[in-house]
């Protein structure tokens, strides 16, 4: 069964990567929710997408130049409607106690590959041994070095490799990085490379797949997970 990811939460309809858009996406239907891990100055794991504050909340500059008290006095929703100017950014720990009661899948994207955070892999790890996500956690991040560094760390997380565009035959590469699966932009997919990937036993879960067409012939295709901003729409086109 294709897994149902909600990119960053129902991020289509909610301010994303908020405690908000993740509970929506579980009203939703959705049967996965992927997101995104960095860390504050003094050491804290919190959830936001871009390593700058400016586009999703009323803060400036970069995360890591603050504090976990400073990051959780900004609005990460009025960006998106004033409606949403009481969602914070929340930290890994408050996601982690929503979806822990939950059968989620969890895709956590470690935002390690423009600043490299000190020691992010042990500390998320850590985190998800704390609330017993090891068998429903995969990690993933652009930073493929630091996906190598996860499974050092524990080889029973799940690790995903995260690419845009031109990977030469993917299912080679992924044999000498040691990781589970792969994680493309969508546009990166072809059906000749699904079915390479597929036939050595290999996980495919892509990103962002916001049109219909596309998702029909992700379903169709079989791949393992599909990460939309629309896990309402997904959801309809899974059970047909």
């Amino acid at each position: 069964m294709t897994i149902n990811y909600a990119h960053r939460g129902a991020s289509g309809n909610y301010p994303e990567n908020t405690m908000l858009a993740f509970e929506k996406a579980i009203e939703m239907g959705a049967t996965g929710i992927e997101t995104d891990v960095q860390m504050t100055k003094d050491g804290e794991l919190v959830i936001l997408h871009d390593e700058q504050l400016n586009r999703t909340t009323n803060g400036n500059g970069l995360l890591k130049d603050y504090s976990l008290k400073e990051i959780k006095k900004l609005d990460a929703g009025s960006w998106f409607s004033q409606d949403y100017s009481s969602c914070t950014i929340p930290t890994l720990k408050e996601f982690l106690e929503l979806t822990s009661k939950t059968k989620l899948k969890i895709n956590l994207e470690l935002k390690s590959n423009i600043i490299q955070y000190p020691n992010i892999e042990e500390k998320v790890i850590d985190m998800i041994y704390k609330y017993n996500m090891d068998n429903k956690v995969i990690l993933s991040g652009f930073n493929h070095y630091s996906m190598v560094k996860c499974k050092e760390i524990s080889s029973n997380i799940k690790t995903g490799l995260l690419y845009m565009s031109g990977l030469y035959k993917p299912e080679t590469y992924i044999k000498y990085v040691v990781a589970d699966a792969l994680h493309p932009y969508f546009y990166a997919l072809n059906q000749d490379i699904i079915t390479g990937i597929q036939k050595s036993g290999i996980m495919i879960n892509t990103f962002t797949v916001n049109d219909e067409k596309y998702m029909k012939f992700f379903a169709s295709a079989k791949v393992d997970g599909i990460i939309t901003n629309y896990p309402e729409k997904l959801k309809i086109i899974l059970g047909e």
